[in-house]
């Protein structure tokens, strides 16, 4: 039922940007093949917690998607390989520039192949440039794109995030280029193309237009903690029975609903809070008065008062509260799937709602090679050369 019902994507990618832009794929309709080295396997299986030696994020990064174990170095396993992508409309790779090129699989070779091929190419830098033959990881992306410059104390140091930010970010990007490469590609009479995305343009992006202010003013962004320089009161402040809450003042009527609330009306007939630039100058003033009114209440009650006064405030949730939250189960953010090994698995849903092509999960991420026998069939491989091939490491 997805829109992408009929496209067939090769994800020959790892960690991370690749899987999760196949994914996404997957998610709405698409018939994802995973490659992966026929031994060793991706490394995604070995990424993050597992339960009783299965790996657990595995389940959902390789959901929708069915496995080969296939050795692209080696020119019968890239034999094999052309022979998918002669009959797939996408390929997603993620390895160092020049390294398809190297095992006779480049994008030259297998638009040839195959001229309506939509390949995708994810690295930390690019395929060109002075950097492009660097090791490109995603928490190089989070330094280099001022994320972690922007994040932390003021007084503390640059702060990088405790999850894949920039791969992620890239993972969904890639996923949009890819539709519209698709969209093109039935505009242009079926020619496909090369798509050349790195992790550091998509997070540079999301951390804004400080490049933009710098080449205009000279100035630079600086840490501020969880404050803003845009507007305030803007703050994680805690509450009576030791949780947190996060409060936003981005329009003005919410700063003002806000300071109504907290017992300080006076405030708004200041010239200064009239503006969110020059709130921000009085950030110490409208933290202490947000903060002290907020230290007496629980997260349930400040929740509940903010709510009933039409100001803006969220708690800060941890996975627990993410799981026992009523509006992220009632609206399905997190759905509970069949799993061979787990039974019933809580994963998130699929990433936006669709109200005529809505995709859905239909499987979880499978065991290596676990579908190499079907798939390998399907090109018309002879039972004796599978199993020549298996033996000798080129397949699994």
């Amino acid at each position: 039922m997805g829109p992408l019902n009929g496209v067939r994507v090769l994800d020959a990618s790892t960690i991370l940007a690749g899987p999760l832009a196949s994914q996404v794929l997957g998610d709405f309709g698409a018939e994802v093949i995973k490659i992966e080295h026929p031994i060793a396997g991706d490394g995604m299986r070995g990424h993050g917690p597992a339960k009783d030696g299965v790996p657990i994020w595995w389940k959902e990064i390789a959901r929708n998607k069915r496995t080969i174990g296939l050795s692209l170095s080696t020119p019968d396993g890239a034999d094999i390989f052309r022979a998918l992508v002669a009959q797939s409309d996408v390929v997603v790779e993620n390895f160092r520039p020049g390294t398809l090129e190297r095992w006779g699989v480049g994008p030259d070779v297998l638009q040839e192949l195959n001229p309506g091929l939509i390949l995708v190419r994810i690295t930390g830098f690019g395929q060109t440039g002075p950097y492009a033959s660097r090791a490109g990881f995603g928490t190089l992306a989070e330094a280099m794109s001022g994320f972690a410059h922007l994040t932390g104390q003021a007084d503390g140091p640059p702060t990088l995030p405790a999850f894949g930010l920039a791969d992620s970010i890239a993972g969904i990007a890639a996923s949009s280029a890819v539709s519209m490469a698709l969209f093109a590609r039935e505009r242009n009479g079926g020619r496909g193309q090369v798509i050349d995305l790195n992790l550091l343009e998509p997070i540079m992006t999301a951390v804004g237009p400080g490049p933009t202010v710098y080449q205009q003013t000279g100035d630079v962004g600086m840490r501020h903690g969880n404050r803003s320089t845009n507007n305030a009161p803007r703050n994680a402040y805690r509450t009576s029975d030791d949780h947190w809450v996060a409060v936003s003042t981005s329009a003005q009527a919410i700063a003002e609903r806000v300071m109504h609330l907290v017992g300080h009306p006076e405030v708004i007939d200041e010239p200064w809070f009239a503006a969110g630039s020059t709130r921000a100058a009085h950030a110490d003033l409208l933290d202490e008065m947000v903060g002290s009114w907020i230290a007496t209440r629980t997260r349930e009650e400040v929740v509940e008062q903010f709510t009933e006064a039409g100001a803006a405030v969220a708690p800060v949730y941890d996975a627990r509260d993410l799981v026992n939250d009523p509006h992220v189960r009632e609206t399905e953010m997190l759905v509970e799937v069949d799993d061979a090994d787990f039974g019933p698995l809580l994963q998130h849903n699929v990433m936006w709602r669709m109200s005529e092509t809505p995709g859905g999960i239909r499987f979880t991420g499978r065991d290596l090679g676990q579908d190499t026998d079907d798939i390998l069939a399907a090109l018309g491989l002879h039972e004796d050369d599978v199993a020549t091939l298996r033996a000798r490491d080129i397949i699994r």
